[in-house]
């Protein structure tokens, strides 16, 4: 199982205004995708039991396919 932080930068502001500048456009992609509903749906799945995906026809592995089925599997 994977975790995350939501105050990590990923990309850290370095002393020029060109890097800051890509820093800032980093970030804030890093900060979309963790708010993203698609990863919060993630995240509920991955707190339930194996015995709860079960029920609902689902493998721990198979979790983001699931979830993103329509983006990445079409």
């Amino acid at each position: 199982m994977s975790h995350y932080t939501a105050t990590h930068q990923a990309f850290a502001p370095a002393g020029n205004p060109i890097s800051r500048f890509f820093s800032a456009i980093g970030n804030a992609l890093v900060a979309m995708s963790t708010s993203n509903a698609r990863v919060r749906q993630v995240e509920a799945l991955q707190r339930l039991s194996d015995e709860e995906l079960e029920e609902r026809g689902l493998k721990r592995s198979e979790i983001a396919r699931h979830v993103f089925h329509d983006v990445f599997w079409a």
